[in-house]
Parts: structure tokens; C-alpha cells; sequence
């Protein structure tokens, strides 16, 4: 597998940064013994299981328009409709860092997107499933599976799924040119936008010195990471109840740091340094839980966010225009719970 130059990135503000970026663990198990679950290691295998047809096993172990130099940031938050509402159509959209099978990940607001926005190539981007996670203890609500099926069913129903892994689930790169139910994995790939712009698509972690150096602090940083996220949700319950809509707390926390500020700025040029190595145009990547889109050294670097802090995705519309959508309302909100156990006892009876 093929490893890239990452010495703009291996300094102590990196090493801060993901600390504070990768994280998820001891919350998970504490939950699961106060629920009184058995606190089973599962193996990766049983997750990405998931996208497996069930007959097969897993083994073991150009010149850019203008719209694109200068894009717009979209937020797709709107009323609820009565009915359905329509449904968005775009050339490609990329999406990474969904992070299921951690307590942080969206899986409702993703499930929303995905059911309102179609388009003709889906790229996940890496870090869809976390295996770091899972192999710290179970954790697979029926939301995230809701999600598995969801992009199987796309794939299916005829959108071009590529999967380009990330370092959370990096157990997937051993299959890179393999198809799974529709959905082809690969390491990384190149897309080309309706305006000819050649795009490398990566998750961009081998390009972050403490995943590829020092990954006893990644996994460190994971836990303090859970801890962020946890006090996340508390506090966007508490806005959703009065009315308000996602606004990112822990996101907010991160980007006041300033060496993260530093580490951000580092990442974004090496990873178009490579791209133009490669005689690309650009770059789409994830892992940094930042979406942004802008010039970089002459280059276009695209970050597409996540769905445990930004709840962002990267969309290319028919016309070629790249845009950051952000998802911080559902439109199709779940019923609360109480109200489906009425429902489901009057029908019992």
C-alpha cells in the first residue's frame, strides 16, 4: 500500500490536533455496563459484513470555472414541507467521517440527507465506519444499520457508490478494486467535474504525522475526542429543545486552538501538493473534520466535513458548481419515541 510524503504535518501541533480530533471509546463502555450489556469485542469483520452481498464472506484478517475557484457554502436547512419534500439531484456528492458505530455519529441528520439528495456518483470518503471504535466495544444502533442499507439501496437503485477508506476503517483498504453489493472500495481514485477539473479523491490520513508516526496518541486522543462529543450532544439537546437548530460546540472548541489552526493549514498544503503531483487539478479529502473549499497554492482543496461535528457534505450540481451543504435540520423529523410505543400498543391491541 502506498505511503506519501508527510513531513509538513509530523510537529507537535499535529500531535495536539488529533489528539484532540480522533475520538471515541471510554463513554461507549460506560454507557454499556450502565445498561448492564455485555462489553463484547466484536471484530471489524462483522461490520463491514454490512456491505456485503449475503452469499459472500469476508476474508479473515483542467482549467477550473469560476463557480469552482470561488464556491458557495449552502446550508440545506429549510421548513418542513407538507409531503414529501422533493428530492435534490447533483452530478456527484462526497461524504466522509459518518463515524457509525460510535455514540457521536449522526446517523438521524444522514438518513435525512441521503433520503432528500440523490446523484450520479457517491463517494464516502473515508472513516464510515469506525473500527477503533468497535473493537473497544459494540456499539451498532438500528440507525446506523438504516444507514449500510440506505447506501446500499442507492447503489442498487443505479448511483455509482465508491468507497475510499480512511484510517478508522482502514481494514477495508485490503479489498481496494473490489465491488460489495454495488459498492466499489477504493484506496483512492480521481473525478472528473462537468467543467473538466481533475479531482484525487483521499481520505487524506497518510498525510497526518501522529496516525502514520505515532498512533498510540491517536488512539489517546480518541478518548478525549468521546469525551468532546458526548458534552456535544448534551448541549444540542438542550438547543433542540428550545427551538434551535445543530450548532457544533465541539467544533467550535477545536478551532479556537491555535496551533490547530496551524496543523489545519499544513494539511491543506501537502494534500494539494500531492494532488498537482499527480498532475491533478485538485483535491477531495475528509479526516479533518473541516469543510471548507478554497484556493490552495494554485490548487483546489475541498474538504467535505463530517456527520459527528459539521454535518457537511461536498455537492458538484449538474453545471459543475462545487458546494459545502450543511444539514442541521431534518426535514423529516423522527416521531418521538413515546408516541411510537402508543402507537405500537394500540395496534397490539
Amino acid at each position: 500500500m502506498a505511503r506519501w510524503p508527510n513531513a509538513a504535518i509530523a510537529d507537535t501541533g499535529a500531535a495536539m490536533v488529533q489528539a484532540i480530533r480522533s475520538t471515541r471509546g471510554s463513554f461507549s463502555r460506560l454507557a454499556q455496563r450502565l445498561r448492564g450489556k455485555p462489553d463484547v469485542a466484536l471484530q471489524m469483520s462483522a461490520a463491514f459484513a454490512a456491505f456485503m452481498p449475503p452469499q459472500m464472506d469476508l476474508p479473515s484478517s483542467a482549467t477550473a470555472a469560476p463557480s469552482a475557484l470561488h464556491p458557495t457554502s449552502e446550508s440545506a436547512s429549510r421548513p418542513v414541507a407538507e409531503g414529501d419534500a422533493p428530492t435534490q439531484r447533483y452530478r456527484a456528492i462526497w461524504l466522509s467521517d459518518i463515524h457509525l458505530g460510535t455514540p457521536g455519529c449522526q446517523a438521524t441528520y444522514l438518513l435525512d440527507f441521503l433520503k432528500h439528495n440523490d446523484s450520479d456518483v457517491l463517494y464516502l470518503v473515508g472513516d464510515i465506519i469506525d473500527g477503533w471504535q468497535l473493537r473497544r466495544g459494540w456499539y451498532w444502533p438500528q440507525s446506523h444499520n438504516d444507514v449500510v442499507q440506505k447506501l446500499l439501496r442507492k447503489a442498487r437503485k443505479g448511483t455509482e457508490v465508491i468507497y475510499v477508506p480512511g484510517n478508522h476503517d482502514e481494514a477495508a483498504r485490503q479489498f481496494d478494486g473490489m465491488a460489495f453489493g454495488d459498492i466499489t472500495v477504493r484506496e483512492d481514485t480521481v473525478h472528473v467535474t462537468a467543467t473538466g477539473k481533475r479531482l484525487w479523491v483521499v481520505h487524506g490520513d497518510l498525510f497526518d504525522g501522529v496516525v502514520q508516526h505515532a498512533k498510540w496518541l491517536a488512539h489517546l486522543g480518541d478518548s478525549l475526542y468521546t469525551m468532546i462529543l458526548a458534552l456535544n450532544r448534551h448541549f444540542n439537546r438542550i438547543r433542540a429543545r428550545l427551538g434551535f437548530d445543530y450548532w457544533s460546540l465541539s467544533q467550535y472548541l477545536k478551532h479556537q486552538v491555535k496551533n490547530a489552526v496551524s496543523y489545519i493549514n499544513s494539511f491543506e498544503h501537502a494534500m494539494v501538493d500531492e494532488a498537482r503531483r499527480r498532475g491533478c487539478d485538485g483535491v477531495v479529502c475528509g479526516h479533518i473534520h473541516k469543510a471548507e473549499i478554497r484556493e490552495v497554492d494554485g490548487q483546489l482543496y475541498c474538504n467535505d466535513g463530517d456527520w459527528v461535528e459539521s454535518l457537511s457534505a461536498l455537492v458538484e450540481t449538474m453545471e459543475g458548481e462545487l458546494k459545502i451543504v450543511y444539514w442541521t435540520t431534518l426535514i423529516d423529523p423522527p416521531e418521538p419515541v413515546s408516541r411510537r410505543r402508543r402507537r405500537s400498543a394500540t395496534v397490539a391491541a
